[in-house]
């Protein structure tokens, strides 16, 4: 323990902070867009609309968050990156990433989505039919405010997972915490340190955004007693 020294953060502190920087714009970035992404898949596979009886929309949502689900982030960072040039789309990585990272969010905030609408009780939409609002009157107006009750604190939850996920944009470089821990390394040779910055710096945001996040959801419960 006596060799370990973090005195190159008198220099190199601000290249974690740009690390930081970098990773709360690409998180903050991935969960707008995976939120919006997630909404649509989620009507798409709730949809009922049916081409020659066959629920198209359900299905490509379906197929989509499956595939999604069940291959690794890491390639789809890669294919983003490296492989949508091959059909002349050129991205940053940082750009690259984001989408990325969206796309993969979406399938995830899909599900969020669904869970929480399917929490609302059944009653509740077939009462708000017996008084004549149409399935999107209901559904915008009744079932959507309370589910949304339910969706906030999995969506704070699925931040603080792409927070921890951004890391696997450093294979791209781009210049978030994981790669600000490896340039500090290669400037000072020391491969320990600049790892538990790292490692610090990430739980900072997530324990500060888990923190916030367990807040909101304390008074959405006080807010339900009253």
């Amino acid at each position: 323990m006596s060799n370990l020294s973090f005195k190159f953060l008198e220099k190199y502190y601000p290249v974690f902070i740009e690390g930081i920087k970098f990773t709360l714009l690409v998180s903050l970035l991935a969960v707008v867009f995976g939120v919006i992404f997630g909404t649509i898949l989620c009507f798409m596979k709730r949809s009922k609309l049916r081409v020659l009886r066959i629920p198209i929309p359900k299905i490509i949502a379906s197929i989509y968050i499956e595939f999604v689900r069940g291959t690794p982030l890491l390639l789809q960072i890669f294919i983003a990156y490296f492989g949508l040039n091959t059909f002349g789309f050129k991205f940053s990585p940082i750009t690259a990433c984001v989408i990325a990272l969206s796309l993969n969010s979406g399938a995830y905030v899909a599900e969020i989505i669904r869970s929480g609408i399917d929490a609302v009780a059944k009653g509740q939409l077939e009462a708000a039919r017996s008084l004549g609002m149409t399935q999107s009157k209901a559904m915008q107006y009744i079932i959507l405010p309370q589910a949304i009750k339910n969706i906030l604190p999995a969506i704070g939850n699925e931040f603080v997972t792409i927070i921890k996920e951004s890391s696997m944009a450093s294979s791209i470089g781009v210049a978030e915490i994981t790669y600000a821990g490896k340039l500090v390394t290669g400037a000072t040779y020391r491969n320990f340190e600049p790892l538990i910055v790292a490692a610090v710096c990430y739980f900072i945001l997530t324990f500060t955004l888990g923190r916030l996040m367990a807040y909101v959801e304390r008074r959405f419960k006080a807010s339900d007693l009253r």
